[in-house]
């Protein structure tokens, strides 16, 4: 009988869930200058620098141009660390305002938050590499072989970095710690993942540093997608990232489900 009212309440004023999501969602798309259109234009300053100097200098999958190649690792680095920015930034921001408060006043699990943190991560993230596609198609005519691998490789990966961020999110307390995260770590993982050069171009030592980095399988996979032509097999990098996601998805749920530094 003690939980009746409980549920009464919940029923009444309904799930938080739609809330948070449209707010997040909202929060990036308001400024959209500088949350989608920052990063496009960023990839195409990479795409006209990379694509100048290499271009019919760097012989990638036997007869690939090399701008062909470059756009879809563009694509996925802006898609990753947008991925990642949103949640991050959103929680650090609400801690340090003060409102983070109000995401544990509303009768919401732990599922709920951690749903709309990772679809509006995910939405960020496609929004990015949808307008780094469209730009792209005025210098090559970058068709997809695969959508279904495109689709797939895109969301689990924007779900991964999701995943980060809301990580990050909780354990940063200061801006310079969330800074710290994604210079050493989120920063790295990208560039050195074979966004600008085939890891067959690397000597053996540095292709076997590299299957260590998932975000090499998330690049690889999602190339696959455009050109069905991969480093490794697209299988494999599918298994990678799915494992990957799953685990970071369950090491955040239970974060949240601690309350971890949410009542702090």
């Amino acid at each position: 009988m003690s939980s009746s009212p409980i549920r009464q309440r919940r029923t009444d004023m309904g799930s938080g869930f739609p809330t948070l999501l449209r707010k997040e969602l909202q929060r990036f798309w308001k400024v959209g200058f500088q949350t989608i259109a920052a990063p496009v234009l960023t990839a195409l300053l990479y795409l006209l620098i990379f694509a100048h100097v290499l271009e019919g200098r760097v012989s990638v999958y036997d007869s690939l141009p090399y701008t062909s190649f470059l756009i879809p690792g563009l694509m996925m680095m802006s898609m990753l660390q947008n991925a990642f920015a949103n949640p991050s930034s959103s929680l650090i921001q609400s801690r340090i305002t003060g409102n983070l408060v109000f995401i544990l006043l509303p009768p919401m699990s732990h599922l709920e938050i951690y749903g709309a943190y990772l679809l509006a991560a995910i939405a960020r993230g496609l929004c990015c590499g949808i307008g780094v596609w469209l730009v792209a198609l005025f210098f090559t005519d970058l068709s997809i072989n695969n959508p279904f691998w495109v689709l797939g490789f895109a969301v689990l990966s924007c779900g991964v970095m999701g995943n980060l961020g809301i990580i990050a999110g909780l354990w940063s307390e200061k801006f310079d710690q969330l800074a710290a995260f994604q210079n050493f770590l989120i920063l790295p993982a990208t560039f050195l993942s074979g966004v600008f050069y085939s890891i067959h171009s690397l000597p053996e030592f540095w292709q076997g540093v590299s299957h260590w980095n998932p975000v090499f399988y998330m690049i690889d996979g999602f190339r696959h997608g455009f050109f069905s032509a991969s480093d490794v097999s697209p299988w494999h990098s599918l298994a990678v990232v799915c494992l990957v996601f799953i685990g970071l998805s369950f090491f955040t749920l239970r974060l949240l489900a601690r309350g971890y530094k949410l009542r702090n």
